[in-house]
């Protein structure tokens, strides 16, 4: 399969002449990045354990709180996002002190009170900014960036927009990696109040770096939403449902906006054609000939852009299920917290941390497949080569499917070890064993993420329409928001299924007694049939665009 060759020429143009927009805006942008994903990634890994150990929540509703909280924060629009981040990183900090939140005790006991209604009240409002305001700044963030450098197709301007991507997931991998490690170290050894101290004042950087240069920013006026042209295409395609289609050439007109490179709908899902047919001309066309009425009659591109969107779903599905392994990090720190993390003597990793060993394992893949492997296997072969999409996003799958496999060992040898050694009752000791244990998970994990995320938004980006970029930018999000809501979903079947008087449920409170196991065996089941799934999937859809034109160049080019 044919890669994009590298480019050689290099950056001229400094793009400073313009009154706005241009270069020197963008290191605003990317720090009011970089301080959002270094504040909130410094928080969440350690979440799980401020809700077991301050607020008395059990494992399991804890986990299903993150996953929500999770779900809106792929999820939310983009509405006061900088405001929201900030107050809800203040409320959330807030919750430290005394007064607001139960007081302490030998976790377990019988002498432990709950949480009261006010206290659960303000942690849960921290929660909802949080997720209003980190959804809101990452889904616009990057493209707000691209609209900084203009719209020319100059091949200087080019390499400036492909420098500023690389440039923005190199500093999110940086601030992600820095917040898992260096911020959740502050809260296990500084404790909660100067850990979530931290990331207030990196919220307030936050705004600050973005409202500074705000005067300088080119702001692109809102156009019309794509979701509407998708609408108006399923409502006119039910109206004109009567509409019998011809399989031989017809005097039909098929009804599109002047200058559109498709004059004609594709004989694919052909149900949808009938949106787009011009029954009478007098009647369905006004003087200028627009649509009379554009929720009877929607044009020829309309109605592929939706026929994209459909074809495309079922393997979003696919990657969207096989992020619900990806989001178990709740309980994963968890496992950590109760396994010997010592690197020396004196240091230990904090069980946080432990999932920004996915974040390098990408980074360092990312490196190696296009800088190494990819070189020397087309060196091997004559000719620039690699893994088409479909082949990357399925190996992606199965790793992933492999990594829950490898969890679930972990998990049975840490329980055997935890009731040998007298803590069944007592989740919170250390267990003489490893957290090294953990590491085949993770590294598992990572190559799953390096080679289905990505392949995934260059899935998305490909097959789906130009008009469609936006959709395409999106659909990744939409599908870990998905995966938490699943995620939720499975982990409340597991707790009410598997609970009773007699035994705890599998994801008990205490790890120990519970059978956290069985439930990655679960997961790895299901991720499993997920895989068969895919391949059913992949197979149904085709050859992908970069295919087809890998066929019309043929094998000598």
């Amino acid at each position: 399969m044919d890669c994009p060759s590298e480019h050689g020429q290099m950056i001229k143009e400094p793009l400073l002449s313009n009154p706005k927009g241009g270069i020197r805006v963008l290191p605003f942008i990317l720090a009011n990045e970089a301080f959002e994903r270094l504040a909130n990634y410094g928080i969440f890994p350690n979440l799980i354990l401020y809700l077991t150990r301050e607020y008395r929540i059990d494992a399991a509703k804890g986990a299903l709180i993150l996953f929500l909280l999770s779900s809106a924060t792929n999820f939310t629009p983009i509405l006061g996002a900088f405001l929201a981040d900030s107050y809800g990183m203040v409320l959330l900090w807030l919750t430290t002190f005394p007064e607001a939140r139960p007081p302490p005790c030998v976790q377990f006991s019988d002498n432990c009170k709950s949480a009261t209604k006010s206290q659960l009240l303000l942690l849960y409002t921290a929660f909802c900014f949080l997720a209003i305001g980190a959804g809101g700044i990452r889904s616009s963030s990057l493209a707000f960036g691209a609209d900084q450098l203009g719209t020319r197709n100059s091949l200087n301007h080019a390499r400036i927009r492909e420098s500023y991507f690389s440039w923005y997931y190199g500093v999110v991998s940086a601030s992600v990696f820095v917040g898992i490690t260096l911020i959740v170290y502050i809260q296990d050894n500084m404790g909660w109040m100067v850990g979530f101290g931290v990331p207030v004042v990196l919220m307030i950087l936050s705004s600050l770096s973005f409202f500074v240069a705000s005067p300088s920013y080119v702001k692109s006026k809102p156009k019309a939403s794509w979701i509407t042209g998708l609408a108006r295409a399923v409502v006119c395609s039910i109206r004109n449902r009567r509409i019998k289609l011809s399989s031989q050439a017809t005097n039909k007109v098929d009804y599109h906006t002047k200058g559109s490179v498709l004059l004609v709908p594709s004989e694919k899902l052909r149900f949808l054609n009938k949106a787009c047919i011009v029954r009478n001309p007098q009647e369905d066309l006004a003087p200028d000939g627009k649509a009379s009425d554009s929720w009877s009659l929607c044009t020829v591109d309309q109605v592929e852009d939706l026929k994209a969107l459909i074809k495309v779903i079922p393997i979003w599905s696919a990657g969207m299920l096989k992020s619900v392994n990806v989001s178990q990090d709740s309980f994963l720190v968890l496992q950590a917290s109760t396994m010997e993390r010592h690197i020396t003597s004196k240091f230990e990793v904090p069980a946080a941390s432990f999932p920004s060993i996915v974040v390098l394992v990408i980074t360092t893949w990312v490196v190696l497949y296009d800088r190494i492997i990819i070189p020397l296997a087309s060196k091997a072969k004559g000719n620039i080569v690699c893994l088409t999409l479909k082949q990357r996003m399925g190996i992606g799958i199965l790793l992933s499917t492999i990594s829950m496999a490898a969890l679930a060992i972990a998990e049975s040898c840490r329980r055997e070890t935890a009731i040998k050694e007298g803590f069944s009752d007592d989740p919170d000791s250390q267990l003489h064993m490893s957290a090294m244990w953990l590491l085949p998970y993770f590294i598992l994990s990572g190559l799953a993420e390096a080679f289905n995320a990505i392949g995934q938004n260059e899935f998305f980006y490909a097959e789906l329409p130009k008009s469609m970029s936006s959709v395409a930018s999106t659909l990744q999000g939409l599908g870990l928001s998905a995966a938490s809501l699943v995620s939720s979903f499975i982990v409340s079947a597991v707790r009410d299924f598997t609970g009773g008087e007699a035994q705890g449920s599998w994801v008990s409170s205490n790890i120990n007694k519970g059978h956290y196991d069985y439930y990655y065996w679960l997961l790895t089941i299901l991720s499993l049939v997920n895989f068969i799934y895919y391949l059913f999937c992949s197979k149904s859809y085709g050859p992908c665009r970069e295919e087809e034109e890998e066929e019309e160049e043929g094998p000598d080019r």
